[in-house]
């Protein structure tokens, strides 16, 4: 049995399937079926890709505030419509539906956590504003 604690903050947590937990390399697509749990500390915009969209074919997403306060914000799902913003602090969390693309905007530096499958995982970029 290993008896080392996991460092959140470079590390993440693989749930496999057949029920094995295990610490493994942080990754925006894992390439298999396993969840992933994955924690960012953040400063600024650019560390969140603010400027891109993200959406996960395999599963919802749970984004979670561990701490300081963030904006996420959902494409619009028709043309002209606007985009849904929630606003997450420190101990809220939002799931972000399987297929919906987000994004990112930071009020102050965070603490993010987020939970879910990344296989398939794409990204785009806003278009200008």
């Amino acid at each position: 049995m290993n008896q080392t604690s996991i460092d959140l903050f470079s590390r993440a947590i693989r749930f496999d399937h057949d029920g094995h937990v295990a610490a493994g390399e942080r990754r925006m697509s894992t390439g298999d079926g396993d969840w992933q749990l994955a924690t960012f500390h953040v400063e600024s915009d650019a560390d969140v890709h603010a400027d891109q969209w993200e959406v996960h074919p395999s599963s919802d997403e749970a984004v979670c505030c561990l701490a300081g306060a963030l904006r996420l914000y959902l494409r619009a799902e028709q043309p002209g419509d606007d985009e849904t913003m929630v606003r997450l602090t420190a101990g809220t969390a939002f799931v972000v539906p399987r297929n919906r693309w987000h994004r990112i905007e930071l009020d102050e530096p965070s603490d993010i956590m987020s939970i879910g499958l990344r296989h398939g995982t794409r990204q785009e970029p806003v278009a200008a504003r």
